[in-house]
């Protein structure tokens, strides 16, 4: 078998498309606590806000720039196999050691035993191929790979499933998050590329949840949640469009125009750009009543009038 190139790996796990290389298996993840209940023991794996993972819900972090960074890169790519060059340049860079196979050699066999030394590994292999190495582990049993199947399947099924269990999945997954992608490590090629999708991943299932949540008319009860997402350092125009329709429709016309034009003079300000025609379009609806923004009315309908 020919193993991928560090370009290909990061081309085929680095894309931001959702899922894509994740079987979606409906999994409810209101049924998945942090220790699972079925008689066995169980692992699971910690990449959304920290770097370890958790036997039986007790947390083992894992020291050292490049065990973490070995870590990581495995888990990312989902039981898939990552070249031995490709680990090479995760680990150490246009710089590795003269003795860089050995070296890597060592530092897996120092992760496997970390990992068989602990309950609930039984379901975890570390295997050794001809040309690289793979991590076997069920994908539910990784944090960021639940997390995005999950979001797979609610996008998905949309047009079908009830948006009241949507919503309860979304909830859930956000939930998993509790800080930045494996804990701020930077990581070579194949981990920034995953933070990249890992954190686009959570901007498309917020938006997708609050979209949501308007559809479900609970516009009142998400204005705080959006105001500190609009108000964060990430300039996002579509939490700015849901938050202007959820004040609009909350009776706060005024202030809902207030974030469009504060959302513009941070555009001009930090970017030098002027806001997208979607977010106009807003504001324009709001200015004239547009029917879109009534309650029960689907508001996204104005973001197809700006395309």
């Amino acid at each position: 078998m020919t193993c991928p190139s560090t370009t290909d790996v990061v081309r085929r796990f680095g894309s931001v498309t959702l899922a894509d290389d994740l079987p979606l298996t409906p999994m409810p993840l209101a049924q998945i606590p942090e220790q699972r209940s079925t008689g066995q023991d169980t692992i699971t794996f910690r990449l959304l806000g920290g770097l370890g993972f958790c036997p039986n819900g007790s947390p083992v972090e894992i020291r050292g720039t490049i065990q973490r960074t070995l870590l990581a890169t495995l888990l990312t790519v989902g039981s898939h196999p990552v070249p031995m060059g490709a680990l090479v340049e995760e680990l150490w860079g246009e710089h590795p050691p003269a003795t860089a196979e050995n070296a890597l050699q060592a530092h897996i066999s120092r992760l496997r035993r970390k990992l068989q030394g602990v309950a609930g590994a039984g379901s975890v292999r570390l295997v050794g191929l001809p040309s690289g190495y793979r991590l076997l582990v069920p994908a539910e049993d990784v944090d960021a790979l639940l997390f995005l199947r999950t979001l797979g399947e609610v996008r998905g099924r949309q047009a079908t499933d009830a948006d009241d269990g949507a919503i309860v999945r979304l909830r859930a997954a956000l939930a998993l998050w509790f800080g930045p992608v494996f804990g701020g490590l930077v990581g070579g090629p194949i981990c920034q590329a995953a933070v990249a999708r890992f954190e686009a991943a959570r901007s498309v299932a917020a938006e997708t949840l609050f979209d949501l949540e308007l559809r479900q008319g609970r516009h009142t009860e998400i204005i705080p949640e959006l105001s500190g997402l609009v108000e964060s350092q990430a300039l996002n125009e579509r939490f700015c469009e849901q938050l202007m329709v959820a004040l609009y429709r909350s009776g706060r016309q005024i202030e809902a125009l207030d974030a469009y034009r504060r959302m513009r003079l941070r555009l001009d300000t930090e970017l030098g750009v002027a806001p997208s025609p979607t977010l106009r379009t807003y504001e324009r609806a709001i200015l004239a009543h547009d029917p879109a923004l009534r309650i029960g009315a689907d508001h996204a309908a104005l973001r197809g009038e700006a395309a």
